[in-house]
Protein backbone atom coordinates (compact mmCIF):
# COMPACT_ATOMS: atom_id res chain seq x y z
CA UNK A 1 0.00 0.00 0.00
CA UNK A 2 1.37 3.42 -0.96
CA UNK A 3 1.95 5.93 1.78
CA UNK A 4 -1.30 7.89 2.26
CA UNK A 5 -1.38 11.60 1.66
CA UNK A 6 -3.11 13.88 4.17
CA UNK A 7 -6.41 15.40 3.08
CA UNK A 8 -6.26 19.17 3.03
CA UNK A 9 -8.76 20.77 5.37
CA UNK A 10 -9.32 17.70 7.56
CA UNK A 11 -6.98 18.20 10.54
CA UNK A 12 -5.76 15.33 12.70
CA UNK A 13 -3.79 16.28 15.81
CA UNK A 14 -0.94 14.23 17.23
CA UNK A 15 -1.57 12.94 20.80
CA UNK A 16 -0.06 16.02 22.47
CA UNK A 17 -2.17 18.29 20.27
CA UNK A 18 -5.25 16.27 21.05
CA UNK A 19 -4.57 16.80 24.76
CA UNK A 20 -4.53 20.56 24.14
CA UNK A 21 -7.82 20.34 22.23
CA UNK A 22 -9.42 18.25 24.98
CA UNK A 23 -8.31 20.78 27.61
CA UNK A 24 -9.89 23.62 25.61
CA UNK A 25 -13.12 21.62 25.26
CA UNK A 26 -13.15 20.72 28.96
CA UNK A 27 -12.76 24.37 29.98
CA UNK A 28 -15.53 25.43 27.60
CA UNK A 29 -17.90 22.74 28.91
CA UNK A 30 -17.17 23.64 32.51
CA UNK A 31 -17.65 27.36 31.89
CA UNK A 32 -20.88 26.87 29.96
CA UNK A 33 -22.29 24.60 32.65
CA UNK A 34 -21.30 27.06 35.38
CA UNK A 35 -23.56 29.52 33.58
CA UNK A 36 -26.45 27.06 33.44
CA UNK A 37 -26.23 25.88 29.82
CA UNK A 38 -27.41 22.32 29.11
CA UNK A 39 -25.60 20.13 26.59
CA UNK A 40 -27.34 18.82 23.48
CA UNK A 41 -26.19 17.04 20.34
CA UNK A 42 -27.98 17.03 17.01
CA UNK A 43 -27.68 14.69 14.06
CA UNK A 44 -24.92 15.29 11.52
CA UNK A 45 -27.31 15.57 8.55
CA UNK A 46 -30.19 17.88 7.68
CA UNK A 47 -32.55 18.02 4.70
CA UNK A 48 -30.98 19.97 1.87
CA UNK A 49 -33.95 22.29 1.53
CA UNK A 50 -33.29 23.43 5.10
CA UNK A 51 -29.53 23.77 4.64
CA UNK A 52 -29.95 25.72 1.40
CA UNK A 53 -32.75 28.06 2.41
CA UNK A 54 -30.35 31.01 2.73
CA UNK A 55 -28.82 30.25 -0.66
CA UNK A 56 -25.33 31.64 -0.12
CA UNK A 57 -23.98 28.38 1.37
CA UNK A 58 -25.03 26.08 -1.49
CA UNK A 59 -21.47 25.66 -2.79
CA UNK A 60 -20.22 24.60 0.65
CA UNK A 61 -22.66 21.82 1.52
CA UNK A 62 -21.52 18.20 1.37
CA UNK A 63 -24.31 15.99 0.01
CA UNK A 64 -24.95 12.58 1.56
CA UNK A 65 -25.85 9.61 -0.65
CA UNK A 66 -25.22 5.88 -0.81
CA UNK A 67 -22.22 4.75 -2.83
CA UNK A 68 -24.24 1.95 -4.41
CA UNK A 69 -27.24 4.11 -5.24
CA UNK A 70 -28.82 2.90 -8.47
CA UNK A 71 -29.35 5.16 -11.48
CA UNK A 72 -33.11 4.87 -11.02
CA UNK A 73 -32.85 5.94 -7.37
CA UNK A 74 -30.58 8.84 -8.27
CA UNK A 75 -32.87 10.09 -11.03
CA UNK A 76 -35.98 9.73 -8.85
CA UNK A 77 -34.44 11.64 -5.97
CA UNK A 78 -35.10 15.37 -6.05
CA UNK A 79 -31.79 17.15 -5.26
CA UNK A 80 -33.34 19.56 -2.76
CA UNK A 81 -35.04 16.66 -0.92
CA UNK A 82 -31.78 14.87 -0.18
CA UNK A 83 -29.56 15.07 2.88
CA UNK A 84 -26.43 17.11 3.52
CA UNK A 85 -23.88 17.35 6.32
CA UNK A 86 -24.55 20.38 8.48
CA UNK A 87 -22.17 23.31 7.87
CA UNK A 88 -22.87 25.00 11.21
CA UNK A 89 -24.78 24.24 14.42
CA UNK A 90 -27.35 27.03 14.15
CA UNK A 91 -29.53 25.55 11.41
CA UNK A 92 -29.85 22.16 13.17
CA UNK A 93 -30.47 23.92 16.49
CA UNK A 94 -33.33 25.94 15.02
CA UNK A 95 -34.87 22.69 13.76
CA UNK A 96 -34.27 21.02 17.14
CA UNK A 97 -36.11 23.82 18.96
CA UNK A 98 -39.10 23.58 16.63
CA UNK A 99 -39.31 19.81 16.96
CA UNK A 100 -38.93 19.74 20.74
CA UNK A 101 -40.59 23.00 21.81
CA UNK A 102 -43.25 21.12 23.80
CA UNK A 103 -40.56 19.43 25.90
CA UNK A 104 -38.28 22.41 26.52
CA UNK A 105 -38.44 25.00 29.29
CA UNK A 106 -37.99 28.54 27.99
CA UNK A 107 -35.79 30.50 28.00
CA UNK A 108 -33.83 27.45 26.88
CA UNK A 109 -30.07 27.63 27.56
CA UNK A 110 -28.08 25.22 25.40
CA UNK A 111 -24.49 24.51 24.52
CA UNK A 112 -23.43 22.21 21.72
CA UNK A 113 -19.96 20.98 20.80
CA UNK A 114 -19.80 19.03 17.54
CA UNK A 115 -18.02 18.71 14.24
CA UNK A 116 -19.35 20.44 11.15
CA UNK A 117 -18.41 20.18 7.48
CA UNK A 118 -17.97 22.97 4.98
CA UNK A 119 -16.68 22.59 1.42
CA UNK A 120 -14.55 25.70 1.18
CA UNK A 121 -10.93 26.28 0.21
CA UNK A 122 -8.67 25.30 3.13
CA UNK A 123 -6.31 27.97 4.38
CA UNK A 124 -4.89 29.22 7.67
CA UNK A 125 -7.68 28.84 10.21
CA UNK A 126 -10.20 27.49 7.67
CA UNK A 127 -11.00 23.80 7.41
CA UNK A 128 -13.45 21.50 5.68
CA UNK A 129 -14.07 19.52 8.87
CA UNK A 130 -13.90 21.36 12.16
CA UNK A 131 -15.30 21.51 15.67
CA UNK A 132 -17.55 24.32 16.86
CA UNK A 133 -18.72 25.12 20.38
CA UNK A 134 -21.98 27.06 20.46
CA UNK A 135 -24.04 28.63 23.22
CA UNK A 136 -27.54 30.00 22.72
CA UNK A 137 -30.40 31.28 24.82
CA UNK A 138 -33.75 30.95 23.07
CA UNK A 139 -37.08 32.32 24.24
CA UNK A 140 -40.66 31.60 23.25
CA UNK A 141 -42.06 34.68 21.44
CA UNK A 142 -39.99 37.11 23.56
CA UNK A 143 -36.46 37.29 24.91
CA UNK A 144 -35.22 40.17 27.10
CA UNK A 145 -32.31 42.33 25.99
CA UNK A 146 -30.15 41.48 29.02
CA UNK A 147 -29.35 38.12 27.37
CA UNK A 148 -27.47 40.06 24.69
CA UNK A 149 -25.33 41.50 27.50
CA UNK A 150 -24.87 38.17 29.25
CA UNK A 151 -23.62 35.93 26.45
CA UNK A 152 -20.44 37.80 25.41
CA UNK A 153 -19.52 37.90 29.10
CA UNK A 154 -19.85 34.09 29.24
CA UNK A 155 -17.42 33.90 26.33
CA UNK A 156 -15.10 36.33 28.15
CA UNK A 157 -15.19 34.00 31.17
CA UNK A 158 -14.36 30.98 29.02
CA UNK A 159 -11.31 32.59 27.43
CA UNK A 160 -10.18 34.02 30.77
CA UNK A 161 -10.18 30.46 32.14
CA UNK A 162 -7.77 29.46 29.34
CA UNK A 163 -5.28 32.24 29.99
CA UNK A 164 -3.20 30.26 32.52
CA UNK A 165 -2.21 27.67 29.89
CA UNK A 166 -0.96 30.24 27.39
CA UNK A 167 -4.05 31.14 25.35
CA UNK A 168 -3.69 34.83 24.41
CA UNK A 169 -6.22 37.36 25.68
CA UNK A 170 -9.20 38.05 23.45
CA UNK A 171 -10.93 41.18 22.28
CA UNK A 172 -14.69 40.81 21.87
CA UNK A 173 -15.94 43.44 19.43
CA UNK A 174 -19.64 44.25 19.71
CA UNK A 175 -22.14 46.33 17.81
CA UNK A 176 -25.90 46.62 17.48
CA UNK A 177 -27.36 46.35 14.00
CA UNK A 178 -30.18 48.70 15.01
CA UNK A 179 -27.62 51.52 15.14
CA UNK A 180 -26.47 51.16 11.53
CA UNK A 181 -29.99 50.34 10.32
CA UNK A 182 -31.57 53.34 12.06
CA UNK A 183 -28.80 55.67 10.91
CA UNK A 184 -29.05 54.53 7.28
CA UNK A 185 -32.82 54.89 7.15
CA UNK A 186 -32.56 58.43 8.43
CA UNK A 187 -30.23 59.16 5.53
CA UNK A 188 -32.66 57.67 3.03
CA UNK A 189 -30.95 54.29 2.59
CA UNK A 190 -33.99 52.12 3.22
CA UNK A 191 -32.48 48.90 1.87
CA UNK A 192 -30.07 48.26 4.74
CA UNK A 193 -28.99 44.69 3.98
CA UNK A 194 -26.57 45.66 1.16
CA UNK A 195 -25.10 48.29 3.49
CA UNK A 196 -24.50 45.70 6.22
CA UNK A 197 -23.00 43.21 3.78
CA UNK A 198 -20.66 45.88 2.42
CA UNK A 199 -19.60 47.04 5.90
CA UNK A 200 -18.96 43.41 6.90
CA UNK A 201 -16.17 43.34 4.28
CA UNK A 202 -14.39 46.42 5.63
CA UNK A 203 -11.42 44.60 7.17
CA UNK A 204 -10.96 42.48 4.03
CA UNK A 205 -11.21 45.06 1.24
CA UNK A 206 -10.65 48.43 2.96
CA UNK A 207 -12.73 51.61 3.29
CA UNK A 208 -12.37 52.83 -0.31
CA UNK A 209 -13.66 49.55 -1.74
CA UNK A 210 -16.53 49.49 0.78
CA UNK A 211 -17.51 53.07 -0.15
CA UNK A 212 -17.57 51.99 -3.80
CA UNK A 213 -19.72 48.99 -2.90
CA UNK A 214 -22.15 51.30 -1.14
CA UNK A 215 -22.37 53.44 -4.26
CA UNK A 216 -22.90 50.49 -6.61
CA UNK A 217 -25.23 48.37 -4.45
CA UNK A 218 -27.30 51.06 -2.70
CA UNK A 219 -26.98 54.12 -4.91
CA UNK A 220 -25.46 56.12 -2.07
CA UNK A 221 -23.82 59.34 -3.24
CA UNK A 222 -20.35 60.25 -1.90
CA UNK A 223 -21.80 62.29 0.97
CA UNK A 224 -24.02 59.45 2.15
CA UNK A 225 -21.24 56.89 1.78
CA UNK A 226 -18.92 59.18 3.75
CA UNK A 227 -21.45 59.49 6.57
CA UNK A 228 -21.86 55.71 6.79
CA UNK A 229 -18.09 55.20 6.75
CA UNK A 230 -17.69 57.78 9.52
CA UNK A 231 -20.23 55.91 11.66
CA UNK A 232 -18.71 52.47 11.18
CA UNK A 233 -15.26 53.87 11.91
CA UNK A 234 -16.20 54.53 15.55
CA UNK A 235 -14.86 52.22 18.26
CA UNK A 236 -13.97 52.32 21.93
CA UNK A 237 -13.92 50.49 25.26
CA UNK A 238 -16.48 52.64 27.07
CA UNK A 239 -19.77 54.41 26.51
CA UNK A 240 -18.04 57.42 24.93
CA UNK A 241 -18.31 55.63 21.58
CA UNK A 242 -22.10 55.68 21.97
CA UNK A 243 -21.96 59.42 22.69
CA UNK A 244 -19.85 59.93 19.56
CA UNK A 245 -22.34 57.96 17.45
CA UNK A 246 -25.25 59.99 18.85
CA UNK A 247 -23.43 63.26 18.10
CA UNK A 248 -22.71 62.08 14.54
CA UNK A 249 -26.38 61.20 14.08
CA UNK A 250 -27.47 64.66 15.28
CA UNK A 251 -25.01 66.31 12.92
CA UNK A 252 -26.61 64.50 9.99
CA UNK A 253 -30.13 65.12 11.22
CA UNK A 254 -30.68 61.43 12.02
CA UNK A 255 -33.58 61.17 14.46
CA UNK A 256 -34.96 57.65 14.62
CA UNK A 257 -36.47 55.49 17.36
CA UNK A 258 -34.65 52.38 16.13
CA UNK A 259 -31.33 54.24 16.19
CA UNK A 260 -31.98 55.48 19.74
CA UNK A 261 -32.92 51.96 20.85
CA UNK A 262 -29.76 50.50 19.36
CA UNK A 263 -27.53 53.15 20.98
CA UNK A 264 -29.17 52.57 24.38
CA UNK A 265 -28.70 48.79 24.11
CA UNK A 266 -25.10 49.16 23.01
CA UNK A 267 -24.41 51.50 25.94
CA UNK A 268 -25.88 48.94 28.36
CA UNK A 269 -23.69 46.18 26.96
CA UNK A 270 -20.50 48.22 27.03
CA UNK A 271 -21.24 49.50 30.54
CA UNK A 272 -21.77 45.97 31.90
CA UNK A 273 -18.67 44.67 30.16
CA UNK A 274 -16.52 47.50 31.54
CA UNK A 275 -17.55 46.41 35.03
CA UNK A 276 -17.33 42.64 34.63
CA UNK A 277 -14.62 42.10 31.98
CA UNK A 278 -12.65 45.35 31.73
CA UNK A 279 -10.55 45.68 28.60
CA UNK A 280 -12.07 42.60 26.96
CA UNK A 281 -15.24 43.91 25.27
CA UNK A 282 -15.08 46.91 22.94
CA UNK A 283 -17.71 48.66 20.86
CA UNK A 284 -16.80 48.55 17.17
CA UNK A 285 -19.48 49.90 14.84
CA UNK A 286 -18.06 48.22 11.76
CA UNK A 287 -19.04 44.77 13.12
CA UNK A 288 -22.10 43.91 11.03
CA UNK A 289 -22.15 40.12 10.47
CA UNK A 290 -23.18 39.49 6.88
CA UNK A 291 -26.03 37.05 7.58
CA UNK A 292 -29.38 38.76 7.36
CA UNK A 293 -31.06 36.96 10.28
CA UNK A 294 -29.23 39.04 12.91
CA UNK A 295 -31.49 41.72 14.36
CA UNK A 296 -29.72 43.24 17.36
CA UNK A 297 -26.35 42.83 19.04
CA UNK A 298 -23.60 41.23 16.96
CA UNK A 299 -20.22 39.96 18.14
CA UNK A 300 -16.81 39.02 16.75
CA UNK A 301 -13.79 37.89 18.77
CA UNK A 302 -10.09 37.97 17.93
CA UNK A 303 -6.98 36.71 19.71
CA UNK A 304 -4.87 39.70 20.69
CA UNK A 305 -1.65 39.56 18.70
CA UNK A 306 -3.17 37.11 16.22
CA UNK A 307 -5.78 39.31 14.57
CA UNK A 308 -4.77 38.03 11.13
CA UNK A 309 -6.39 34.70 12.03
CA UNK A 310 -9.78 36.38 11.92
CA UNK A 311 -12.63 35.89 14.33
CA UNK A 312 -12.45 32.84 16.61
CA UNK A 313 -15.93 33.44 18.04
CA UNK A 314 -18.89 35.25 16.55
CA UNK A 315 -22.67 35.49 16.70
CA UNK A 316 -25.52 37.76 17.59
CA UNK A 317 -29.22 38.29 18.27
CA UNK A 318 -31.75 36.70 15.94
CA UNK A 319 -35.49 37.20 16.29
CA UNK A 320 -36.90 35.10 13.46
CA UNK A 321 -34.48 32.26 12.78
CA UNK A 322 -36.85 29.66 14.27
CA UNK A 323 -40.61 29.89 13.70
CA UNK A 324 -43.40 27.39 13.12
CA UNK A 325 -45.88 29.97 11.88
CA UNK A 326 -47.75 30.11 15.17
CA UNK A 327 -44.84 30.85 17.49
CA UNK A 328 -41.50 32.54 17.04
CA UNK A 329 -38.41 31.62 19.01
CA UNK A 330 -35.96 34.54 19.27
CA UNK A 331 -32.47 33.88 20.51
CA UNK A 332 -28.93 35.06 21.11
CA UNK A 333 -26.01 32.84 20.24
CA UNK A 334 -22.24 32.73 19.89
CA UNK A 335 -20.07 30.11 18.20
CA UNK A 336 -16.43 29.39 19.00
CA UNK A 337 -14.33 27.95 16.17
CA UNK A 338 -12.50 25.40 18.32
CA UNK A 339 -10.43 23.92 15.50
CA UNK A 340 -9.39 27.37 14.27
CA UNK A 341 -8.36 28.29 17.81
CA UNK A 342 -6.46 25.05 18.48
CA UNK A 343 -4.69 25.20 15.12
CA UNK A 344 -3.19 28.55 16.06
CA UNK A 345 -2.34 27.46 19.63
CA UNK A 346 -0.40 24.47 18.28
CA UNK A 347 1.01 26.06 15.13
CA UNK A 348 2.43 29.05 17.01
CA UNK A 349 3.56 26.91 19.99
CA UNK A 350 1.43 28.97 22.34
CA UNK A 351 0.20 25.94 24.29
CA UNK A 352 1.67 22.46 24.76
CA UNK A 353 1.27 19.33 26.87
CA UNK A 354 3.77 18.07 29.45
CA UNK A 355 3.67 14.63 27.84
CA UNK A 356 1.78 12.97 25.01
CA UNK A 357 0.63 9.83 26.84
CA UNK A 358 -1.48 9.49 29.99
CA UNK A 359 0.85 6.94 31.61
CA UNK A 360 2.81 8.26 34.59
CA UNK A 361 4.51 4.91 35.27
CA UNK A 362 5.98 2.12 33.17
CA UNK A 363 6.19 -1.12 35.15
CA UNK A 364 9.30 -2.98 33.98
CA UNK A 365 9.21 -6.73 33.27
CA UNK A 366 12.20 -8.72 34.54
CA UNK A 367 11.34 -11.70 32.31
CA UNK A 368 8.21 -13.08 30.70
CA UNK A 369 7.79 -15.70 33.46
CA UNK A 370 7.30 -12.84 35.96
CA UNK A 371 5.05 -10.60 33.80
CA UNK A 372 2.11 -11.46 36.10
CA UNK A 373 3.94 -9.78 39.00
CA UNK A 374 4.31 -6.59 36.91
CA UNK A 375 0.62 -6.77 35.99
CA UNK A 376 -0.29 -6.99 39.68
CA UNK A 377 1.71 -3.85 40.47
CA UNK A 378 0.07 -2.02 37.60
CA UNK A 379 -3.39 -3.06 38.81
CA UNK A 380 -2.63 -1.87 42.36
CA UNK A 381 -1.48 1.54 41.10
CA UNK A 382 -4.47 1.93 38.75
CA UNK A 383 -6.85 1.11 41.58
CA UNK A 384 -5.61 4.26 43.30
CA UNK A 385 -5.92 6.43 40.18
CA UNK A 386 -2.37 6.27 38.84
CA UNK A 387 -2.22 5.80 35.04
CA UNK A 388 0.15 2.92 34.30
CA UNK A 389 1.30 0.69 31.48
CA UNK A 390 3.42 -2.46 31.57
CA UNK A 391 6.54 -2.76 29.43
CA UNK A 392 5.79 -4.45 26.07
CA UNK A 393 8.74 -6.82 26.34
CA UNK A 394 11.22 -8.13 28.89
CA UNK A 395 14.16 -6.38 27.27
CA UNK A 396 17.21 -5.23 29.22
CA UNK A 397 16.19 -2.67 31.83
CA UNK A 398 18.17 -0.01 29.99
CA UNK A 399 16.02 -0.52 26.89
CA UNK A 400 12.83 -0.48 28.96
CA UNK A 401 13.92 2.85 30.44
CA UNK A 402 14.61 4.15 26.91
CA UNK A 403 11.12 3.02 25.89
CA UNK A 404 9.61 5.00 28.78
CA UNK A 405 11.71 8.04 27.87
CA UNK A 406 10.61 7.95 24.22
CA UNK A 407 6.96 7.88 25.30
CA UNK A 408 7.48 10.66 27.84
CA UNK A 409 6.66 8.45 30.84
CA UNK A 410 8.43 9.94 33.88
CA UNK A 411 8.65 6.89 36.19
CA UNK A 412 9.81 3.28 35.78
CA UNK A 413 8.85 0.67 38.38
CA UNK A 414 11.07 -2.33 39.13
CA UNK A 415 9.46 -5.35 40.76
CA UNK A 416 11.15 -7.62 43.28
CA UNK A 417 11.23 -8.46 46.94
CA UNK A 418 12.00 -4.78 47.36
CA UNK A 419 10.00 -2.73 44.87
CA UNK A 420 11.72 0.38 43.56
CA UNK A 421 10.61 3.28 41.38
CA UNK A 422 12.91 5.51 39.33
CA UNK A 423 12.34 9.08 38.16
CA UNK A 424 14.13 8.81 34.82
CA UNK A 425 14.37 12.59 34.50
CA UNK A 426 16.50 13.07 37.63
CA UNK A 427 17.86 9.52 37.98
CA UNK A 428 16.59 9.36 41.58
CA UNK A 429 15.49 5.83 42.60
CA UNK A 430 13.74 4.85 45.82
CA UNK A 431 11.95 1.96 47.51
CA UNK A 432 8.20 2.01 46.96
CA UNK A 433 5.07 0.12 48.00
CA UNK A 434 2.41 -0.45 45.32
CA UNK A 435 -0.28 -0.07 47.98
CA UNK A 436 0.79 3.43 49.04
CA UNK A 437 3.14 5.08 46.50
CA UNK A 438 1.86 7.73 44.12
CA UNK A 439 3.65 10.23 41.88
CA UNK A 440 3.55 13.94 42.72
CA UNK A 441 0.22 15.43 41.69
CA UNK A 442 1.79 17.43 38.84
CA UNK A 443 3.05 14.14 37.31
CA UNK A 444 -0.06 12.01 37.78
CA UNK A 445 -1.68 13.14 34.53
CA UNK A 446 -0.32 15.08 31.54
CA UNK A 447 -0.90 18.82 31.94
CA UNK A 448 -1.53 21.52 29.39
CA UNK A 449 0.94 24.38 29.89
CA UNK A 450 2.15 27.49 28.06
CA UNK A 451 4.38 26.78 25.06
CA UNK A 452 7.69 28.39 24.25
CA UNK A 453 6.03 31.26 22.37
CA UNK A 454 3.71 32.28 25.23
Amino acid sequence: MARPRPLSGFPEWLPAGRLVEQHVLDVLRRTFELHGFASIETRAVEPLDQLLRKGETSKEVYVLRRLQESEDEASAREPEKGLGLHFDLTVPFARYVLENAGHLSFPFRRYQIQKVWRGERPQDGRFREFTQADIDVVGADTLPYHVEVELPLVIADAFAALRDVGVPPVRIMVNNRKVVEGFCRCLGLDDVEPVLRAVDKLDKIGPDAVAELLRVETGADPALASAVMELVGLSGEDESVVDAAAALARRHGADDALLDEGLAELAALIGAAARQAPGTVVADLKIARGLDYYTGSVYETVLVGHESLGSVCSGGRYDTLASDGARTFPGVGLSIGVTRLVSRLLGADLVTATRSVPSAVLVAVADEEHRAASDEVAAALRARGVPVEVAPSAARFGKQIQHADRRGIPYVWFCGEQHEVKDIRSGEQQAADPATWAPPEEDRWPRVVPGTAS
